[in-house]
């Protein structure tokens, strides 16, 4: 779905390249701790108790399970919880 204008969509893009590539960085990371958080209190809401293995296995595969074929999404996995301990 495009619900915004070719020219807005280039005026946005010249807006933000006037940024430093700091100032760039610092929106990402502001962006993905912003996702991550939501994320995080979605989990946090469905499971109150999660643990912090729990969470990272969570978070895992909200944001990255779709990348990996199953057999790399499951060796991840279990390298979380070994992280865990």
């Amino acid at each position: 779905m495009r619900d915004t204008s070719p020219e807005m969509e280039q005026r946005y893009r010249v807006m933000l390249l006037q940024r430093s590539g700091v100032e760039r960085l610092k929106m990402g990371c502001s962006m993905h701790a912003t996702a991550q958080a939501l994320v995080r209190a979605s989990i946090l809401e469905k499971d109150p108790q999660a643990s912090p293995e729990a969470l990272r296995r969570a978070l895992f595969l909200r944001f990255y399970g779709q990348d990996f074929d199953p057999q790399s999404r499951e060796r991840i996995l279990r390298a979380l919880e070994l992280a865990g301990r």
